[in-house]
């Protein structure tokens, strides 16, 4: 993807207000990718990040597996920083009824649940309410 279609996806993108960001996202930031620009703004506004435990659970256990406990650390402390929202009966209630895989219907139901918009890269979520959708390159 070239630098200017980036920087207008950005642009689309920017939004003053809680943000959610799915695993795929995080994953992206910890590979350098051509695309962590697109959502590093939304990492360093720690007071708007909206981070679900399950994204914490899925992105240690992947980094850890992947590039070993030094890393999952890092982005545990990059994830910190945002509120962090837990699982509760009434949330887990909530995500019952999303009609999504476990940790996506989780993921939704806390953005929506803290009026946040969710990035994703991930198809399931294409076409709902609340989600900015980015289709993986």
């Amino acid at each position: 993807m070239n630098a200017l279609r980036r920087r207008r996806e950005v642009a689309q993108t920017g939004r003053v207000g809680p943000v959610v960001l799915d695993s795929s996202w995080w994953m992206e930031f910890f590979a350098d990718s051509d695309r962590a620009d697109l959502f590093a703004p939304a990492i360093e506004a720690v007071e708007q990040l909206v981070v679900p435990v399950i994204t914490v659970y899925e992105l240690v256990k992947k980094l850890s597996r992947a590039v070993g406990d030094e890393v999952a650390s890092a982005a545990l402390s990059l994830m910190q920083p945002g509120r962090v929202v837990e699982i509760d009966l009434s949330l887990a209630l909530e995500a019952a009824t999303l009609g999504l895989p476990l940790a996506d219907s989780l993921i939704y139901a806390t953005a929506r649940r803290h009026a946040a918009l969710l990035w994703t890269q991930d198809a399931h979520f294409e076409g709902l309410a609340g989600v900015q959708y980015f289709l993986k390159v």
